[in-house]
């Protein structure tokens, strides 16, 4: 069973994904503004690799940002490839 969570102090944040209640990944954000969020990094646990756990991290960012009116920078190269191969997510980009 996953399980994906937010984390965010108002300046950096990340959404983390759980896997059995053991952390898998992560998605790490900085805050540009109050409008737009930079994602600056992706990682799954290589234990875990394989099922499709990154993706769903940039889109629960993806989600997130749809949800509350903002834009996403993607410069965590696997976000950025992510964008670029999706036209559906360019709504997002800042």
């Amino acid at each position: 069973m996953t399980k994906l969570e937010l984390e965010d102090n108002g300046k950096k944040g990340r959404f983390v994904i759980y896997d059995n209640n053991e952390e898998a990944g992560e998605m790490t954000f900085t805050w540009a503004g109050k409008e737009k969020f930079i994602i600056d990094h992706t990682e799954v646990d290589d234990k875990f690799g394989g099922k499709g756990y990154a993706k769903q991290l940039v889109m629960a960012g993806v989600d997130y940002a749809r949800e509350n009116d903002l834009k996403i920078i993607p410069l965590c190269p696997y976000a950025k490839m992510r964008f670029d191969r999706d036209e559906s997510l360019r709504d997002v980009l800042a």
